[in-house]
């Protein structure tokens, strides 16, 4: 099986001058953990509702109301490419401890991200449970 048959297509990216408190509207409006930020044409890092919290809102004089993208976001970004073998794509994210990563095609261009929870509904469990259990090992 593919990353492409499993992602989730059609995602945007923000800019690091995005407001966090618009940020936080978009994930609760779709219902999503991340968003991926992008300048200049490519990707250049994260930003998930943990990073929100504890980059955030958990700081000593943080203020949600002027705070932007790149003020929580996680630079650099890893990615995997749509062709990948789901279980390549998965052993990734295992190595990296993450839960999600945006999926590329092969002009570079953002297609789509793939999560945990895709994984979860397209894998054998034996296969899920291994997975689960690397990323979420703590650091």
């Amino acid at each position: 099986m593919k990353v492409k048959d499993v992602m989730h297509k059609g995602v945007d990216w923000v800019s690091p001058d995005t407001p966090i408190t618009e940020l936080a509207k978009l994930m609760r409006a779709h219902d999503i953990g991340c968003i991926p930020i992008g300048e200049d044409d490519k990707l250049v890092g994260m930003v998930t509702d943990r990073d929100i919290v504890c980059k955030g809102l958990a700081s000593h004089g943080f203020d949600a109301g002027r705070a932007k993208a790149r003020d929580v976001m996680t630079e650099g970004i890893h990615c995997c490419r749509e062709d990948d073998d789901l279980a390549k794509a998965m052993h990734h994210m295992e190595k990296l401890q993450v839960r999600r990563l945006p999926v590329i095609n092969k002009s570079k261009r953002m297609v789509g991200i793939i999560s945990l929870g895709d994984v979860g509904h397209s894998t054998s469990g034996d296969m899920l449970t291994e997975t689960v259990r690397s990323v979420s090992a703590h650091h």
